[in-house]
């Protein structure tokens, strides 16, 4: 029952989320007891001590429950309760089920995540409905406790160059009392390294969190999700076509919004499956634009046909150089093609496509379940037009035998 999460920890992401949370931790109390020890009989220097070391532990709370709760995932063969209901979800090939309101099926955890906002490679699972919370939490303790070391570290460092480099000869009196005997613990050379180190790492973790949080918090605000910021953004310009106004359904007010994910309690509100709404809209208000706008994108989509074999590398020289310096700023999968294979590509850039690969009796990919789609080297493949029709750039092509 625990190997699933534990088993999210076997990965790069937690490796190095972890390894900075102990680093940076650890220097940081190290250089705190050189500095302020608290056998100084200063309140300030304990009371600095007691903070300091309880960042560490609100930090791995927040971040273990994060990683080990998850974000919750829509049971496999999920039906809604009412069979005509269906005619208003997506249906999901890998989990063989629909996808409940405000869920996303997630190709990095393989299943259907609710209210999915982004895959995190960090806690290596989601940030969803059961582990939204938790992880906002993590956001803004993280940068709180980097920010304290780094005025730790910064500290330290001022004191040990001014006295050991800068410091001329009238101006030690000013240092007398941080003499290497009246310190608690050593400090030399490779503790000022360390504290180097820390405090590029303590600035660095700040920044990128804060950014993400920042993040974050703006989606909570709104009760929107990543991936629904997305489709809001399309449906509002679908609608303005027609001259209406799209009502996004989940956008209760700003402090419903965020009871909707902080709770006095710690428990999560609600099951993941059904969401309160605003007046005037329904449970699959936002799912069936989510399927006008899939029907937009099959209107648009381009037949390609592979002209030569691509092994799936995200920067393959033999494809040119332009290939591999323009690649798309993207975490999506790169698919292996081979000559003949034919792709419906939906999105493109210069000189990448983004497809999906149709997948015929014997391929090398078939599976009744699976869908090979992601980027390849426009170069690999030609539009399969008709006689007078023209590709993406505007040149004619012939059809393609």
């Amino acid at each position: 029952m625990c190997f699933g999460p534990l088993r999210r920890l076997c990965h790069w992401g937690p490796w190095v989320a972890l390894f900075l949370i102990f680093y940076i931790t650890m220097v940081a109390i190290y250089c705190d007891l050189v500095m302020w020890p608290p056998t100084t009989n200063s309140y300030m220097s304990i009371i600095n001590f007691i903070i300091l070391s309880q960042w560490i532990f609100l930090i791995l709370y927040n971040y273990f429950w994060a990683v080990f709760e998850g974000p919750g995932f829509v049971p496999k063969g999920w039906r809604p309760a009412n069979k005509e209901d269906e005619q208003h979800l997506q249906f999901c090939r890998v989990c063989q089920g629909f996808k409940a309101p405000r869920s996303h099926h997630c190709r990095h955890c393989q299943r259907c995540v609710m209210k999915m906002d982004h895959h995190c490679p960090w806690i290596n699972t989601c940030c969803g409905h059961k582990n939204h919370a938790h992880f906002t939490y993590f956001l803004i303790v993280a940068p709180l406790g980097c920010l304290h070391g780094a005025g730790v570290f910064l500290y330290t460092i001022y004191v040990q160059l001014y006295k050991h480099i800068f410091i001329a000869r009238r101006y030690r009196q000013i240092v007398r009392d941080f003499d290497e005997d009246e310190y608690l613990l050593p400090y030399g050379f490779p503790h000022l390294f360390a504290t180097f180190i820390g405090l590029g790492f303590s600035l660095g973790v700040s920044l990128a969190v804060l950014f993400l949080f920042y993040t974050q918090i703006r989606s909570i605000w709104k009760n929107e999700t990543g991936i629904e910021s997305w489709i809001v953004a399309k449906a509002r310009v679908r609608h303005k076509s027609t001259g209406l106004k799209y009502v996004y359904p989940y956008h209760l007010g700003v402090k419903e919004n965020l009871r909707q994910v902080f709770t006095w309690e710690g428990v999560v509100k609600g099951d993941g499956i059904t969401w309160p709404v605003v007046q005037g809209c329904d449970q699959y208000s936002l799912t069936r634009e989510q399927i006008a706008q899939k029907e937009v994108k099959k209107q648009r989509t381009l037949e390609y046909i592979a002209t030569e074999d691509y092994s799936g590398s995200w920067f393959p020289i033999t494809k040119g150089c332009c290939t591999c310096i323009r690649i798309p700023m993207s975490d999506e999968p790169r698919i292996r093609i081979t000559e003949r294979d034919i792709i419906m590509v939906t999105r493109w850039k210069k000189y990448w496509l983004y497809g999906e690969i149709v997948l015929t009796e014997g391929h090398d990919h078939s599976n009744s379940h699976s869908r090979v789609r992601g980027w390849f080297p426009k170069r690999c493949a030609i539009q399969n037009v008709g006689e007078e029709d023209t590709d993406i750039d505007g040149h004619e092509q012939k059809k393609t035998k």
